[in-house]
């Protein structure tokens, strides 16, 4: 039932194959360096929104918000990471956001920019709450079960933060048609995806 009501709530209009949990658990080393580099990009992300759309004051706090918390989390990753006696690897590239990335619209005004931004930062965080939700159900590891149940909660958090600023200043604009585009797009890029040791991969 819990899984129902997320799939309506995110709109996801492909899931992640499950198989994909074991793929992954054969190196945790891997996917939790990568899931920390996702953890730090959100946090920059948040910052960058700041920058961008300095002048709405909600939007403000909710990305100082936002940011810390992804802060913390990458050294709540990077803490499981010591615990297991492993170590934080180099960055990697993330193909997911690179190719979600070219979707969003440029050239309009400030309104359009936003909308943009919040629902491409939205889309990352619904997929990232997808995943950890399997993590949570399905890896063997019962810590990171925990671990990972605890971390889906606060990005379908941050799914909404961002989805609501954009259905808030998109005066003007179909938000809710764009949305859609945006599930349609991220759809045709999963066939990609699922087959790697990374988050989004």
């Amino acid at each position: 039932m819990q899984e129902e009501k997320q799939k309506v709530m995110l709109g996801l209009k492909l899931p992640t194959d499950p198989r994909w949990v074991n793929i992954v658990e054969k190196d945790i080393e891997e996917i939790l360096t990568d899931h920390a580099y996702c953890e730090q990009k959100a946090a920059s992300n948040a910052i960058s929104c700041i920058v961008k759309f300095a002048e709405y004051p909600d939007v403000v706090d909710e990305m100082v918000r936002i940011c810390q918390e992804e802060i913390t989390h990458f050294g709540m990753v990077h803490d499981e990471l010591k615990k297991r006696g492993l170590k934080l690897g180099r960055e990697r590239k993330d193909e997911y956001v690179h190719d979600l990335s070219s979707f969003i619209m440029t050239g309009g005004g400030r309104e359009q920019n936003l909308v943009e931004r919040m629902l491409f930062s939205a889309m990352i965080e619904a997929r990232s709450c997808e995943r950890f939700r399997l993590l949570s159900e399905n890896i063997a590891d019962e810590d990171l079960r925990s671990f990972y149940r605890e971390l889906m909660e606060s990005e379908a958090d941050h799914y909404t933060t961002f989805i609501g600023f954009a259905r808030k200043y998109g005066k003007g604009i179909d938000v809710d048609k764009r949305w859609k585009e945006f599930l349609e797009f991220e759809s045709s890029l999963m066939s990609k995806y699922g087959k790697q040791q990374t988050m989004h991969g």
